[in-house]
């Protein structure tokens, strides 16, 4: 079957939640979420809601876990908490949630980042797997970041995994 045919019996929406990791963000100042939730509403995906944690592994992992248990979420998308700092945990937190990663994505969204701002991609640990029947994209907090991800990689392919995972 082409990939044409996959897409096919893709649904036309799936529920997505966004999650913003940060110490510093407020709803006023969370460009990177404020981003993924308007092309989510432009490609016509629902939002099953959206919020700030701080960054600290266990609120991450509590509240990617409360949303992998809410029915109507297929997809999960967090900003934020993926560089090499300190503070950034969001890949230790959600990484070890996992049970199937996808390392093309961050693979592929490291070589579009190249692209745009060179050898600094190196230093971003975007990622993307599966919980179940449940995708989780983890994305920097750069609005361009996450710009560049959703329109390049998620959007073009978010029923489609969705359509997989429901296999």
């Amino acid at each position: 079957m082409s990939v044409a045919e996959h897409k096919s019996y893709a649904p036309p929406s799936v529920g997505c939640y966004v999650l913003t990791v940060s110490d510093t963000r407020t709803p006023e100042t969370d460009m990177g979420g404020l981003a993924i939730r308007e092309l989510l509403a432009g490609a016509g995906h629902p939002l099953t809601g959206s919020a700030i944690v701080r960054d600290d592994p266990a609120a991450v992992v509590a509240r990617v876990r409360e949303r992998l248990n809410d029915g109507d979420t297929q997809v999960i998308i967090t900003t934020g908490g993926t560089g090499i700092s300190s503070r950034d945990s969001t890949y230790e937190a959600v990484e070890g949630l996992l049970e199937k990663r996808l390392p093309g994505f961050g693979e592929l969204f490291r070589m579009l980042s190249f692209q745009e701002i060179g050898s600094a991609a190196m230093m971003s640990r975007a990622t993307a797997g599966t919980v179940g029947r449940k995708a989780i994209f983890i994305l920097p907090g750069s609005p361009d970041a996450v710009r560049l991800a959703m329109t390049r990689l998620i959007l073009p392919e978010l029923s489609h995994v969705v359509q997989q995972l429901r296999k």
